[in-house]
């Protein structure tokens, strides 16, 4: 199925099973031999796009409804093409809408921030999400108020394994 048929698909099963509720995300494949990024924004904050430790883009578009609602669809498929060793960072609202106990948000800025200073340092990327994991908590005081999720993906195309030689 197409991303935009999953969605619908998942769309039909919330409808089905938990009338009332509703889910957000961002549906995504990735050809690993091109580097050519596809995704289905269903009501979700954009995907950032880093390259050499810097935000390079912003994957925004107008999403489409959540999935739960039965809401027809107009945005259908996006496409942006990755560098290698470009890093793909998808996250919850967790992570941005985490508040401290006087109201302050965490915010997409200090995200970026966070992510993108970390990078520059060299940290290896697991410990660079520990770190902010570790930062968002310490930000509410410890105390999680939603789910806070932050996935990377980075893509490095495979070299042939063998060269042929003239």
């Amino acid at each position: 199925m197409s991303l935009a048929e999953t969605a619908q698909a998942v769309d039909e099963a919330i409808m089905s099973e938990f009338e009332g509720r509703f889910a957000t995300g961002v549906l995504a494949s990735l050809d690993l031999r091109t580097g050519l990024l596809a995704w289905v924004n269903r009501g979700h904050h954009p995907p950032l796009v880093l390259r050499d430790g810097r935000l390079v883009a912003t994957l925004s578009s107008i999403p489409d409804p959540p999935m739960g609602f039965g809401l027809s669809v107009s945005t259908g498929e996006l496409r942006f093409q990755l560098q290698p060793g470009d890093r793909l960072l998808f996250y919850t609202d967790g992570v941005i809408e985490a508040q401290s106990p006087d109201g302050e948000r965490f915010g997409l800025e200090r995200f970026i921030g966070f992510v993108t200073k970390r990078e520059a340092d060299g940290l290896p990327t697991p410990e660079t999400l520990r770190r902010l994991i570790q930062a968002i908590l310490a930000h509410q005081r410890g105390r999680l108020q939603d789910d806070a999720t932050v996935m990377t993906v980075e893509w490095k195309p495979r070299r042939p394994s063998h060269q042929l030689v003239l």
